[in-house]
């Protein structure tokens, strides 16, 4: 996509996101070294990655925009179509599988209504499954937003989602 046409989308940073990518721009060595920092401020300005924001990206830091493309569709933290609210994330590796990580994405699939993939009708859940977020010894957990739950039960799940209404 042609950079003309980013702006036919409206994609462009405001001040503070210029401000803070220029910012950074002194601290990182390299275009490769700014990307993920890069992305997370597009994320946040635009709420997720299409195609548009990410040849934006690309467009700022001239980079390729297959490697942009392929660093945000690598990690996922980057969110590449829209999500609800609050953005759910089961581990299931192999710590949280052993300790119920299935048990709890079918009790969070009946819960909410949806399947892995998907956003509930108000927008306000997406659940995803991720392979690893680093809390082997707390297991079964989870991510929503930014934080993490661990040692999850049914109950447990239960008293977090009523808490994000």
């Amino acid at each position: 996509m042609a950079e003309t046409e980013t702006k036919k989308k409206g994609y462009a940073f405001s001040e503070e996101g210029m401000r803070k990518l220029k910012g950074l721009m002194k601290d990182y060595p390299s275009t490769d070294a700014l990307l993920l920092p890069a992305l997370y401020i597009a994320q946040d300005e635009f709420g997720y990655l299409d195609d548009a924001a990410l040849q934006y990206v690309a467009d700022l830091l001239k980079a390729p925009r297959s490697k942009v493309y392929g660093v945000a569709t690598y990690y996922t933290m980057y969110k590449t179509k829209p999500t609800g609210r609050h953005l759910i994330q089961v581990c299931t590796n192999l710590s949280c599988s052993l300790l119920g990580a299935e048990h709890i994405l079918n009790y969070l699939e009946n819960k909410l209504g949806i399947k892995v993939g998907e956003t509930t009708p108000d927008n306000r859940f997406t659940l995803i499954t991720v392979e690893c977020l680093g809390s082997c010894g707390t297991a079964p957990m989870m991510q929503i937003n930014d934080t993490y739950y661990e040692n999850l039960a049914e109950e447990g799940i239960d008293r977090i989602l009523e808490g994000l209404k």
